[in-house]
């Protein structure tokens, strides 16, 4: 085990500044999108192990790093506590999420309150059987959710009007070969997802504010379905654009 305060960083390899806000999506790709959508001249922050990152200015003129994470809590843990040695403080994990409740459409909004950790990481981190975001950064991003406007998605999903605010189940599992989650989750929680439990308690644990905002990406009840690509490139951007504003 790596000691806590080594003060090199092994997987994020630094090649512009950091700024002290970051915005975590999973996937490379979808950071990309965010750098070239969201920030004026970015510059590559890091394209070690494939999790690419970029530091531009946001559109408030104030600088704003863009770093994926990878798929679930091990890899988002490794690079969050990467990010804090280097000087983050700010942190918003924009990502996707599988709707469990009733009344999403794909390509909503999901501002999240809290995480019920039922994942390997959080709870090795020493996370209780929920976890929260940062109050004043998640009421924030419900202020900003309500206010960016919606945005129209091509493939019949019609727009993006409903924002959410909520509880979600982070999990280690994508494919559950036990049948899609079996154990019924927690009669609050409205979407499942693989990061948000680590992002949190690694907050509660540091000197970091963190928050989290969400596109419902697949529909996971009795309404099955999973959004088509490019409506989830402008459902990403406009989450994207809802956690710049919060952090601005």
């Amino acid at each position: 085990m790596l000691a806590g305060r080594m003060p090199t960083t092994l997987h994020i390899h630094p090649t512009a500044e950091l700024a002290e806000r970051v915005l975590l999506p999973g996937d490379p790709g979808r950071a990309l999108l965010l750098a070239q959508s969201l920030l004026a001249r970015p510059l590559m922050f890091n394209h070690n192990r494939g999790l690419w990152g970029y530091t531009g200015a946001a559109a408030d003129g104030e600088p704003l790093t863009i770093q994926s994470t990878g798929m679930g809590g091990p890899s988002a843990a490794i690079v969050i506590e990467e990010l804090l040695r280097l000087g983050a403080r700010r942190i918003v994990r924009v990502g996707s999420c599988g709707a469990l409740a009733d009344g999403f459409e794909l390509g909503d909004t999901l501002v999240v309150d809290q995480a019920i950790a039922t994942d390997g990481t959080s709870r090795a981190l020493g996370a209780a059987e929920r976890v929260a975001g940062d109050p004043a950064l998640t009421e924030a991003l419900a202020l900003a959710a309500a206010a960016e406007p919606p945005i129209p998605l091509e493939g019949g999903v019609g727009d993006v009007v409903a924002v959410r605010q909520g509880a979600v189940v982070t999990t280690d599992l994508f494919y559950d070969p036990a049948g899609e989650h079996a154990d019924p989750p927690p009669g609050d929680a409205l979407a499942i997802e693989m990061e948000t439990a680590t992002l949190f308690q690694l907050g509660a644990l540091r000197d970091l504010r963190a928050g989290c905002v969400l596109v419902v990406s697949d529909l996971l009840g009795a309404r099955r379905g999973r959004i088509e690509p490019e409506a989830m490139e402008a459902a990403a951007i406009r989450a994207g654009k809802i956690a710049v504003t919060a952090l601005s």
